[in-house]
């Protein structure tokens, strides 16, 4: 299986208790969890791994949580990645500050663990639709990740389990352009080692099977630079 197989949450908490509690209840969701407990060490550990979707509390010391968000969303590489900041700063003004740096959500405490997750799952709908379940579809395609059935027009294609993961990456973000290392980490997951031909190679695969049954080739090769669905 994948690294990538799970959605994963870097969680930022400097409290002790309070992320054993927000860790051990994310895990029971089936997300993979890493923990920083301030703000210097979240920021290795998101050039680290690239997690998927960041919960992140505001007061933090030395470098605060809203510290971490506006730098992460300053740059290109990372802006993309969910956040969602947790504060028991409940004034407007707060709220608004901790929005306009660039988190996506605002979670006062003391929150709800229920809405929490909620908020959590709300978020990567979002940017990975498919690790909460949902059918993603372009065109004739139709890519089902719980059942791992995928449909061009009504055949059903055969897909081996890396093409599929492939697949599901460019029917999430259609348009975008995937270069051959960005597609290792997504797909084969950071601690493995693999040649950037062999992402050549499971192109190819994801190819035929796209066609086996007829239809124009989705896939689109940009020169110097990767892969891109339509």
């Amino acid at each position: 299986m994948a690294a990538q197989e799970h959605p994963t949450v870097l969680l930022v908490e400097d409290e002790p208790a309070q992320r054993e509690v927000l860790g051990y209840n994310l895990e029971a969701e089936g997300f993979r969890v890493s923990s920083a407990s301030n703000g210097e060490e979240a920021l290795l550990l998101v050039d680290e791994m690239r997690p998927d979707i960041i919960v992140l509390d505001w007061m933090m010391p030395n470098v605060s949580g809203i510290e971490v968000c506006r730098r992460l969303k300053s740059r290109a590489d990372t802006r993309s990645i969910p956040i969602i900041m947790l504060s028991a700063r409940s004034e407007e003004v707060d709220r608004v500050r901790g929005l306009e740096t660039g988190a996506d959500d605002y979670v006062i405490k003391p929150y709800s663990i229920v809405e929490l997750m909620a908020r959590v799952r709300a978020q990567l709908r979002r940017v990975r639709p498919s690790s909460v379940g949902m059918v993603l579809e372009w065109g004739d395609i139709k890519l089902d990740p719980e059942t791992h059935r995928v449909f061009r027009s009504e055949n059903v294609l055969k897909l081996g389990p890396t093409e599929f993961r492939l697949l599901t990456t460019f029917m999430e973000k259609p348009g975008r352009v995937w270069s051959r290392e960005q597609l290792l980490d997504r797909v084969w997951g950071r601690d493995i080692y693999v040649d950037t031909r062999t992402v050549d190679v499971h192109i190819g695969r994801l190819r035929k099977a796209l066609c086996m049954f007829g239809g124009d080739d989705p896939l689109r090769t940009v020169r110097g630079a990767g892969y891109a669905l339509g």
